[in-house]
C-alpha cells in the first residue's frame, strides 16, 4: 500500500518492529532450553546448536537480500522472506527431534533476516542523511526492548504453557508484522531491473570490499569480540539453569539485567566519542575484555565463582562488547561511501558467521561447565587483538570514522 500517507512516527515503529523480529526469535526461546532438551532426550548444549544454526542462516541470508531489495523493490522481498519465516516458525511447533529443529531454525533465519536488511535500507529511502542518524538511534532503542522483554516473556510462557507456545507467539508476531508491511508500509524504492542478480558480479563486488585492509581488519577484529555476545547467548541457559539451577522465570530476569550492560555501554559510547577517537575506545574495550576473560578463567579454574560473581563478570564482558562493536563497525565502514550498502551487508554477514562459529563451540565441545566456556572467551580476546595489531600495521591510509555512519548491528 504505497499510496496512503503514513506519519514518520508510525513509519519508525514499523521499521523498529522489523529490526526486532530476529532478536526476539533469538532471545525468547532461551529460557526453554532445559525443557526442550528433556523433550528431545538431549542436553542443553546440543539444543544450543539450534541457536548457532539460526546465526548461520542470518549470515547467509544477509548477503542475498541486498541485491534482491534493489532489484525487486522493498516490499516483494519482505513478503517472500516473512512468508518463509512464518512457515518455518509454525513448523517448529510440531518438531520432534533436535536435528529437525536445527534445520528449521536455519530456514527461519533465512526468511526472517530480510526484516533487518530491509529496515536499514528503508531508513535511507525515507529520511535524509542528517535525519537517518536520529532514526537509527530510535531503532536501536526499540531494538533494546528484545533482550529486556523477550527472555522474561519466554520464561513465563515456557513455565506455564510449554516451549511450543513461544514459537506460537513468534509466529503471531511475524504475521502481525507481515500485515503491517502489506497494509501500511510504503514501497520506498522502485524496482531496478538493471541490478544484476548473477552470482559473479555480486561476489566480485563483495571480494573488492573485503580486500580493503581497513575494512577486513576492523570487521574481523570486531566480529571476534562481538562473538562474545553469541557465546553468552548459547551458554547462558547452561550456566544459569543447569549449573546454578535458576528457574526459567529467574533466568529471564537475569538475562534482562545483563542486557542492560550491553545496551547501556552502547549508549555510553556516544558520550565517550566526544572525548576519545573510535580506535582508542575500541582498543581499551578489547584490553578490558581480555582481562575480564582471564579473571573468568581463573575463577572457573579455582572454583570460586558464585552466581553473583558470574553475573558481574558477564555484565562487564557484555559492556565491553557494547563499547567495541559500534566503534569497530564505524572504522570498518569509514572507507566506503558509494557502496556502503554492500559493505554493511558483508560486515553483518561476517559478524554472524564468526559469531555462529563461536557459539557452535558451546555445543560441539559439550561445554556444560564454566572452564571451557571461559576458555572460549579467552580465545576470542586473543584472536581479536592479534587481528587488530597485525592488520593495523598493513593499513596505509586510514580513513577516520564518522560515528554517525555506523550501521545497526543486532544480535
Amino acid at each position: 500500500m504505497s499510496s496512503r500517507k503514513i506519519s514518520n512516527f508510525s513509519l519508525i515503529l514499523i521499521l523498529g518492529a522489523l529490526t526486532a523480529l530476529c532478536p526476539f526469535s533469538i532471545d525468547m526461546y532461551l529460557p526453554a532450553f532445559p525443557k526442550m532438551a528433556e523433550d528431545f532426550h538431549s542436553n542443553v548444549a546440543q539444543v544450543s546448536l539450534s541457536l548457532s544454526s539460526f546465526f548461520i542462516g542470518l549470515a547467509i541470508g544477509q548477503l542475498f537480500y541486498g541485491p534482491l531489495l534493489d532489484r525487486f523493490g522493498r516490499k516483494r522481498p519482505l513478503y517472500f522472506g516473512l512468508g518463509i519465516y512464518l512457515l518455518a516458525t509454525l513448523a517448529c511447533l510440531s518438531v520432534h527431534s533436535i536435528e529437525a529443529l536445527i534445520v528449521l531454525r536455519v530456514i527461519q533465519a533465512l526468511g526472517g533476516c530480510v526484516a533487518n536488511v530491509a529496515a536499514i535500507a528503508m531508513v535511507r529511502d525515507f529520511f535524509s542523511p542528517k535525519d537517518s542518524a536520529k532514526v537509527f538511534s530510535l531503532l536501536i532503542l526499540i531494538l533494546g526492548v528484545s533482550p529486556l522483554l523477550a527472555p522474561t516473556a519466554g520464561g513465563y510462557l515456557a513455565a506455564s504453557l510449554g516451549w511450543q507456545s513461544i514459537f506460537a507467539v513468534l509466529a503471531a508476531i511475524g504475521f502481525a508484522i507481515l500485515l503491517l508491511v502489506f497494509f501500511f508500509l510504503p514501497e520506498g524504492h522502485e524496482p531496478d531491473k538493471t541490478q544484476s542478480l548473477m552470482p559473479g558480479p555480486i561476489l566480485k563486488n563483495y571480494f573488492e570490499i573485503f580486500k580493503n585492509t581497513q575494512f577486513h581488519t576492523f570487521t574481523l577484529a570486531g566480529a571476534v569480540i562481538f562473538s562474545g555476545l553469541f557465546v553468552y547467548l548459547a551458554a547462558s541457559p547452561v550456566i544459569f539453569m543447569e549449573i546454578f539451577k535458576v528457574s526459567e522465570k529467574e533466568y529471564g530476569w537475569i538475562f534482562s539485567f545483563l542486557a542492560m550492560g550491553f545496551i547501556g555501554s552502547s549508549q555510553l559510547n556516544i558520550f565517550f566519542l566526544r572525548l576519545f577517537h573510535n580506535e582508542k575506545i575500541l582498543k581499551s574495550a578489547m584490553y578490558a575484555f581480555a582481562v575480564i576473560s582471564l579473571v573468568f578463567f581463573a575463577g572457573a579454574w579455582q572454583g570460586w565463582l558464585s552466581l553473583p560473581t558470574i553475573i558481574a563478570i558477564f555484565f562487564m564482558l557484555l559492556a565491553m562488547v557494547g563499547l567495541a562493536n559500534p566503534n569497530a563497525s564505524a572504522l570498518a565502514m569509514a572507507p566506503f561511501s558509494r557502496n556502503a550498502g554492500s559493505a554493511s551487508a558483508l560486515m553483518g554477514s561476517l559478524q554472524m558467521a564468526v559469531g555462529s562459529l563461536a557459539s557452535v563451540c558451546v555445543g560441539v565441545f559439550d561445554a556444560q561447565q564454566l572452564l571451557p566456556i571461559s576458555g572460549i572467551f579467552i580465545g576470542a580476546s586473543v584472536v581479536s587483538l592479534i587481528i587488530l595489531f597485525w592488520g593495523n600495521r598493513r593499513i596505509d591510509n586510514k580513513v577516520i570514522a564518522d560515528p554517525n555512519d555506523a550501521p545497526i548491528v543486532s544480535h
